[in-house]
């Protein structure tokens, strides 16, 4: 094969894998960067506006703000680390709560959500993004991405050796 076009093509390669890197990182990382928080969706309570797998994204709006249809992601207890993202099919706001549930779901919760339990509304959702972050979060991802990036690196240094030897060898 021609130096030439090994050079071009390890460069070339290298600047795919770490820009497939990126792609797949960036809607993970940039949001967050902006004040919304991202959130996996593991149910398929709220299907078909949002399948299992996606990613929504939410942002942190006054509770007083949300109104009927608002889809809004929310604490599943005052003291739970675990979240649920349901539609709000009526609000209480004497009582400063909503009655959600989800779309794919017959009946509403069985608890409305106060006010404090609510971690803002959803603003839009990325289908099978969170199945590729989940994979992505992982040990195992997360050792392919440092071996994927140091591949991208080791051709850009080839690619390098190769353009500097065919100076040298050219004098």
């Amino acid at each position: 094969m021609n130096k030439k076009i090994l050079i071009k093509v390890l460069n070339d390669l290298g600047i795919v894998i770490v820009g497939a890197i990126i792609c797949v990182l960036l809607p993970l990382v940039l949001p967050k960067a902006f004040g919304y928080q991202v959130y996996g969706i593991l149910s398929n309570s709220m299907e078909p506006e949002i399948a299992t797998g996606s990613v929504v994204y939410v942002d942190s709006v006054d509770p007083e703000s949300i109104v009927d249809g608002d889809i809004i992601t929310y604490k599943m207890g005052s003291d739970s680390s675990v979240v649920a993202t349901h539609r709000v099919v009526s609000v209480n706001k004497d009582k400063k709560e909503f009655v959600t549930k989800g779309d794919h779901n017959n009946t509403v919760d069985a608890q409305p959500v106060s006010y404090d339990r609510m971690l803002g509304k959803v603003v839009f959702s990325i289908p099978f993004l969170g199945e590729i972050s989940t994979v992505i979060y992982s040990v195992n991802g997360i050792a392919t991405i440092i071996i994927l990036f140091s591949f991208a690196i080791a051709m850009w240094i080839a690619a390098d050796y190769l353009k500097n030897k065919k100076v040298v060898e050219g004098k």
